[in-house]
């Protein structure tokens, strides 16, 4: 692969909203797209939903990229991912802007760099998952029955 691809993924939690419920959905479909297209983003497609009384969800697909968010009224939180990939991108004013719409209390942010194609070692993953192999899971199974068999006595 001869260009490095690089894309910012950026995302949010916002704690303790000040919003309501009523037409959040609604708001959220015609607020996002203006806040977004304010800051030089464009937009192709949009869309949110009540997924159920409890949780509203809305998706803005751009040429740049996404931005999704999830709110949950009751628990006055609201979950954000904004992936953009095209370089210089700027994904911390939405979070501003977003801030100012739904006022939370505490936020906790994370920024991921992606598809950094450096050297071969920097792909591979940092922390591995390891599998116990099945001999000795069945090994634990057995002693863990012979325990509480010996227990019951």
């Amino acid at each position: 692969m001869d260009e490095k691809i690089t894309s910012r993924h950026l995302t949010f939690d916002l704690y303790a909203c000040k919003l309501t419920q009523e037409n959040l959905a609604d708001r959220l479909r015609e607020d996002l797209p203006v806040l977004l297209k304010a800051d030089g983003f464009h937009v192709l497609m949009t869309d949110s939903r009540d997924v159920d009384e409890k949780h509203v969800a809305a998706m803005v697909l751009l040429q740049e990229g996404h931005f999704t968010v999830h709110i949950y009224p009751e628990l006055r939180y609201a979950a954000c991912e904004f992936y953009l990939c095209v370089p210089g991108a700027k994904p911390e004013r939405i979070f501003r802007e977003l801030k100012k719409l739904l006022r939370p209390e505490k936020t906790k942010t994370t920024y991921l760099k992606r598809g950094d194609f450096g050297k071969e070692t920097d792909m591979k993953p940092r922390v591995k998952t390891r599998f116990a192999p099945l001999r000795k899971i069945k090994n634990t199974g057995a002693k863990m029955i012979s325990c509480l068999k010996t227990n019951k006595k």
